[in-house]
């Protein structure tokens, strides 16, 4: 056994153990970091401005701070772009993560020095636990590829600047340095084609153990490989035995990504965001992503349904229920007070506090009422595709609407690995499939008020050149699985079969 692979067993058992402690205090830890967030925000910029000096509930504080997206809480953004002190939370951001927003433009995230470690650590955490728990830790003697965003750092307001990934690849521990590719000059390499080149050149003749990204992304490097030498990814990486992702919901990958491989590996989730790192996959065992829940940040959840309304419930964590769907609320010490991240999560265990990502806020399909969303469309196609043998590699659900009863319809873009032998009955099995997980779906077909839906094949490949076309190919960038526009649709015509 290698010395830094012995060396980190007990390291991982000491995290691991302390993090099941923690799933027994997780109520008590946000109640700490609820108060700790107030004593500190009450002297801000901010804590002022909403009077956080008399704050000193729950109760009170949602009658003080109200539930802000980023564009309103832009203004005190610009504050400290403009070089003031204490605006948010005490000092000056040490990074701003830059982002990308759908209704913002680009957006400026900030990073103090109290909240870096949340990024830093959840991510070793989540290793540790996977090491804790299954014993396996000769994946720390090989090299491991992080696919992530350039951690060339521009100045906002004296701020460093940059993506979250290029960002957090400054604090990779040294004793990881050596282990860590591609190089810094490759990760600096904006076009992400011309990137991933290089990185097959750098990796294709290493010892590769573990890979992380976006599955996308992933599966394009996976690909690529393939290309050049005709094998499968465990022929030529034959230690390869962990892979970490995040940023969409892998299931829709999975298949096509093992496939790719050559085999099924063990997999680690993350659910990270620029905001902060929400939660993990502590166990391969259970289900859902344990909640980061004494990390610096302090959640609240509203019934997914509410979160447009203007006083809508705002639960703690001792308040939510198995099942339900939610919308996350964070308060950080980061500054983020109120923060709504635009992420639906939904619990599968209260204890402890384990959870999936259900979808976005923004991304879903209500042209009728029917209000479907990223879950139940992934349900639903995965389904069909499992009981068909059909492999997909992207798609993504748009409304179209139409004059006249029964006119209207769901239109899904689906980019098939391998075809359904029968392309009406797959359709079909789609269709009856989010008819029983919605029904306001259900009713609206029922009722003659939207025809089944219709399917559009989009080429091999299609989807990586749509995304290059808009300049978003890589990084962290990915494919909405639901738009309640045409924007995306009428732009995929260009990629049909």
């Amino acid at each position: 056994m290698n010395l830094k692979s012995l060396l980190a067993r007990p390291f991982a058992n000491y995290i691991y153990n302390k993090t099941k402690k923690s799933m027994h205090t997780a109520l008590g830890d946000q109640d700490e970091i609820f108060k700790m967030l107030l004593k500190t925000g009450k002297t801000t910029i901010f804590g002022k401005d909403h009077g956080l000096e008399g704050v000193n509930d729950h109760a009170a504080y949602r009658q003080a701070v109200p539930i802000r997206d980023y564009e309103q809480l832009k203004p005190y953004i610009n504050q400290v772009k403009e070089g003031k002190q204490n605006v948010l939370w005490k000092g000056r951001p040490i990074y701003f993560a830059k982002t990308s927003g759908t209704t913002s433009g680009v957006k400026y995230i900030p990073i103090t020095k109290d909240s870096i470690p949340n990024h830093i650590n959840t991510a070793r955490n989540a290793l540790l636990c996977y090491i804790g728990e299954t014993g396996k830790s000769a994946f720390t003697n090989g090299k491991m590829i992080f696919l992530s965003g350039s951690p060339e750092l521009e100045r906002i307001g004296d701020i460093p600047t940059g993506r979250l990934s290029g960002i957090v690849n400054h604090h990779i521990p040294g004793y990881l340095r050596a282990n860590q590719l591609p190089s810094y000059e490759t990760n600096c390499i904006e076009d992400w084609e011309t990137k991933l080149d290089r990185i097959v050149a750098e990796t294709i003749q290493k010892d590769m153990t573990l890979i992380s990204g976006i599955p996308p992304w992933m599966q394009m490097y996976f690909d690529r490989i393939t290309e050049k030498t005709g094998k499968k990814v465990s022929e030529i990486f034959p230690n390869f035995s962990l892979m970490v992702q995040g940023g969409v919901n892998f299931d829709p990958y999975k298949a096509r990504i093992f496939e790719s491989i050559g085999k099924k590996i063990d997999t680690v989730e993350l659910f990270p965001a620029s905001e902060g790192f929400f939660a993990f996959q502590d166990s391969q065992e259970a289900e859902g992503l344990l909640l980061n829940t004494n990390s610096g940040i302090f959640f609240e959840f509203v019934p997914a349904g509410e979160i447009f309304a203007e006083n809508p419930t705002r639960l703690t964590l001792k308040d939510v229920k198995i099942g339900e769907n939610y919308a996350m609320i964070i308060n950080s010490n980061a500054g983020l007070w109120g923060y709504n991240l635009g992420d639906t999560v939904k619990f599968v265990s209260t204890d402890p506090y384990r959870l999936i990502v259900s979808g976005r806020i923004k991304h879903f399909i209500s042209a009728f009422g029917e209000h479907v969303i990223g879950e139940e469309v992934e349900y639903a196609l995965l389904k069909a595709a499992e009981e068909e043998g059909v492999a997909v590699t992207e798609f993504t659900v748009a409304p179209m609407i139409q004059q006249g009863e029964g006119k209207s319809y769901h239109e899904w873009f689906i980019e098939f690995e391998n075809e359904p032998a029968d392309i009406s009955v797959f359709m079909l099995k789609v269709d009856d499939n989010l008819r029983k997980k919605n029904v306001y779906y259900d009713d609206l077909i029922s009722g003659n008020i939207l025809q089944k839906l219709q399917l559009r094949r989009i080429r091999k490949n299609g989807f990586i050149d749509y995304m290059k076309s808009v300049g978003k190919l890589g990084g962290q960038n990915k494919v909405p699985r639901l738009s309640n526009d045409r924007v995306i649709a009428d732009q995929l015509q260009a990629f049909l079969e």
